[in-house]
């Protein structure tokens, strides 16, 4: 039984795993997450998602589950609009980091009225990459080459030639990707991401290179819903967004993407704990997340410290308290 505390203090959280098969070891290895698993495919950094939940691992409700704690103080996550889900308080987003060391299946998500006439989901599936990391060479799938229709599609899977139509794009560190509903993608191998998607998990695998997991069974795919929702006509090779850094003394960020789902903003600090120390406070409009992607750095108030290391992210409840950001690290700040 959790009591109830009524600070707005930030935390950090402790995040859900998983090991398809396609993993590999650098959530481990790069990023700390010490997590017992082989491989380390996705970490579910800030969920509240019954798939995955994550926890909290600092303060007052250290060890409670994220979907728990607001649950009690759903005031929390602000009064934007998407936090709220057929008139109930519920976070809309998750974030994740992602290892791929072999290509993960070709899939295709719905959107929100989709999986709520089908799945009786209240959330379809957009979903935002930044590429942490690339091996030279690597590529992602982004729609198809060519106009296609359903029963040419059908017949390339069924005679593993489908490839061949794909969209395949080079993709390198620093990269961001929006995958639109409908859009047919893949992250390839060799790519480490962070997603910043709605809360769902709703993916219909319409192709998996014949692949077999740990019990030497195929993965099922979702051919006919797959086809329902996806793009057929053939798609442009996304171009990378102009990026603008707004500078000052010890802080620079820019705004990744904005878009009707979520905001990402990306911070880069080089401030030490006696000099350039910047404010850092949250509206009552919405929660933020912040996720570390490079460096070490703190977050502090008047009654708390949290070390913010590659990797880690903090949960920070809507119109928080008053709070001061430094270190060299980078970060991505996510909010509705």
């Amino acid at each position: 039984m959790v009591n109830k505390m009524n600070g707005r203090i930030p935390f950090l959280l402790k995040p859900a795993a998983k090991d398809y098969l396609w993993g590999g070891c650098r959530l481990n290895d790069d990023y700390g997450k010490k997590i017992d698993m082989s491989p380390l495919a996705e970490t579910w950094e800030c969920s509240t998602h019954p798939d995955g939940q994550s926890y909290i691992n600092s303060g007052f409700y250290k060890g409670c589950s994220l979907g728990e704690v607001l649950k009690i103080h759903p005031d929390w996550l602000g009064y934007h609009p998407l936090c709220l889900t057929n008139g109930k308080p519920e976070l809309p987003i998750l974030i994740k980091l992602i290892d791929a060391k072999a290509d993960l299946s070709v899939q295709v998500h719905p959107d929100d009225a989709y999986a709520m006439k089908y799945e009786n989901e209240s959330f379809g599936k957009a979903e935002l990459w930044y590429v942490l990391d690339a091996e030279k060479g690597a590529s992602l799938i982004c729609g198809f080459n060519q106009n296609m229709d359903k029963d040419k599609i059908r017949r390339e899977i069924e005679t593993g030639t489908i490839e061949r139509f794909l969209n395949r794009v080079l993709v390198n560190k620093n990269d961001i990707f929006y995958i639109n509903p409908g859009m047919v993608h893949a992250i390839g191998a060799g790519v480490v991401i962070a997603e910043i998607q709605e809360s769902s998990n709703l993916t219909y695998r319409l192709y998996d290179y014949d692949r077999v997991d740990k019990n030497g069974k195929k993965r099922e795919l979702h051919i006919d819903k797959a086809l329902d929702v996806a793009i057929l006509s053939s798609s442009i090779d996304p171009r990378q967004p102009m990026r603008v850094l707004k500078y000052k003394k010890g802080f620079a960020s820019e705004i990744i993407k904005k878009c009707k789902y979520f905001q990402v903003d990306r911070l880069l600090i080089n401030a030490d704990n006696h000099e350039n120390v910047n404010e850092y406070t949250t509206s009552s409009n919405s929660f933020h997340a912040m996720l570390c992607t490079e460096g070490y750095g703190e977050l502090s108030g008047d009654d708390f410290t949290l070390e913010l290391c590659k990797g880690e992210c903090i949960f920070i409840p809507a119109d928080s308290v008053k709070m001061n950001l430094h270190g060299r690290v980078e970060i991505l700040d996510i909010s509705c």
